[in-house]
């Protein structure tokens, strides 16, 4: 015989069949049921499984980063968390050839001797010869001047587009820098977006000072020689990354 619902609830009837199937229907959920999992801190332990002086080879095997990485600048590699920026070849290779000419020009810098006066009674040829050297000599060391600031100005793109995107810096120690993304928060509760009177708040008992970098830098509890450095825009928070500030490239 075919049932139906009638849409009558027969008192005693349906609390009892909700208590006898399963002893589930009137169970309390647990507190866990149902919660999320709270969002992982950025902080001395390290984020996505990327550790303070986690070696490179350690760090790529654990899929959490990309496999090739944006910046080989100065001798450190920097990479992608996993589905982040791609490298830009065009980027890469301005930043190779700014380093290989500054190197090329301060090296030819150095190795110049010193003029010597010239002589007294030194013929018009000699003193004319001395004047088109030092000229040359004065060239040289504009060059490397400028080519210094190049590169200067190269390794500041780099710097900005590293902590922007968030991702791990290696130097010939290992992990040196890591650089949180855009969403996530330290566990004081500090990331992109707070504003600088919330960084003030969280962390001068704790010693923040402005680096000569002009980022703001806190120690990072338990992890010597490491600290937070915060970029500051305005009155907010730009970026946040974890620093190794005896670690380095090359």
């Amino acid at each position: 015989m075919k049932r139906t619902w009638t849409g009558r609830r027969l008192p005693g009837v349906v609390l009892a069949a909700a208590v006898v199937i399963g002893g589930v229907a009137c169970s309390p959920a647990s507190p866990e049921e149902g919660a999320s999992a709270a969002p992982e801190s950025f902080g001395p332990a390290g984020y996505r499984g990327l550790t303070p002086g986690m070696a490179k080879d350690a760090a790529l095997a654990s899929g959490k980063l990309a496999t090739a990485p944006t910046s080989t600048l100065d001798g450190c590699a920097d990479f992608s968390y996993a589905g982040g920026p791609a490298p830009d070849p065009a980027r890469m290779k301005a930043e190779a050839d700014a380093e290989a000419k500054a190197k090329d020009l301060n090296k030819k810098a150095d190795e110049l001797q010193a003029d010597p006066e010239p002589k007294p009674g030194a013929s018009a040829e000699e003193s004319a010869k001395a004047a088109e050297k030092s000229a040359k000599d004065t060239r040289l060391f504009a060059d490397a001047a400028q080519a210094s600031a190049d590169l200067a100005g190269k390794r500041e793109e780099r710097d900005k587009a590293f902590v922007a995107a968030g991702g791990a810096s290696f130097g010939k120690n290992g992990l040196r820098e890591l650089a949180a993304p855009s969403d996530a928060k330290t566990a004081e509760g500090i990331g992109a977006g707070s504003s600088l009177v919330e960084l003030k708040t969280a962390y001068d008992a704790k010693g923040v000072k402005v680096g000569d970098n002009g980022r703001f830098q806190v120690p990072v509890d338990g992890k010597p020689d490491w600290f937070y450095e915060f970029t500051v825009n305005g009155e907010k928070v730009g970026s946040v990354s974890m620093v190794d500030s005896k670690s380095k490239c090359a």
